[in-house]
């Protein structure tokens, strides 16, 4: 299956989680860390220490009881993580019914989303998937990836982000802009952060920036390097 690629804000939205197992626990996590403004975990058993301290966090709704139709209402993307097979693919059925999205983690191909393994440096998210058909391929390209890309790219990210609004305020054309950054992601930046090379960073911001920013420059380094 030939998926879309696309990276979803939950800015705002509110979603579900069926199962509060292993993988439930992740599904869980990995949404509050990307700012599901409200979540819902819906888990009968007895919740664990993990669950509990996910449960305690901001937004967060555990109800202890069987999953029911009603809990879709409202929901912008479900995952569908219990024990029960029979149970999932019930949900991920309701789920199309009512457009949905959601994931079936034991049969993926089946919902309407795949979660893709990734990498996160920072801002920075690389995600690789293989339609669900090689997980273990998908778990070895992201070892690669982890060694390939370091955490000096949060902080190049880091000071673009600083970076952005300052250059625009000097009100130059925005083919200028673009070529500054178009320089800056080939420059040596990146080597610097790695190598936590102060001087050297200062020096290609120094040959790269506007003069006007110069004056800025330990304030775009500061905790990027």
């Amino acid at each position: 299956m030939r998926t879309y690629p696309m990276f979803v804000s939950l800015e705002g939205r509110h979603c579900l989680v069926v199962g509060a197992g292993q993988v439930g626990l992740r599904k869980i996590a990995s949404l509050l860390d990307c700012g599901a403004a409200g979540l819902t975990v819906i888990e009968p058993a007895a919740p664990s220490q993990a669950l509990r301290e996910l449960a305690a966090r901001p937004g967060v709704t555990l109800l202890r009881r069987d999953f029911e139709s009603g809990d879709l209402d409202g929901v912008f993307l479900a995952i569908a993580a219990t024990s029960d097979p029979d149970q999932n693919l019930r949900i991920g059925a309701l789920c199309r019914q009512r457009g949905i999205f959601c994931n079936i983690v034991d049969s993926p191909e089946l919902g309407s989303f795949l979660v893709p393994s990734s990498v996160q440096r920072g801002d920075l998210t690389i995600a690789i998937s293989t339609g669900g058909r090689s997980p273990a391929l998908a778990k070895r390209i992201r070892k690669d990836l982890q060694e390939r890309f370091g955490e000096e790219y949060a902080g190049f990210l880091k000071l673009m982000g600083r970076l952005r609004p300052m250059l625009l305020a000097l009100g130059r054309p925005s083919e200028e802009n673009a070529a500054i950054f178009r320089r800056l992601a080939g420059s040596r930046l990146l080597e610097a952060l790695r190598a936590d090379d102060g001087a050297l960073a200062r020096s290609e911001l120094t040959a790269l920036l506007p003069a006007e920013l110069h004056y800025r420059i330990t304030e775009l380094l500061d905790g990027a390097a």
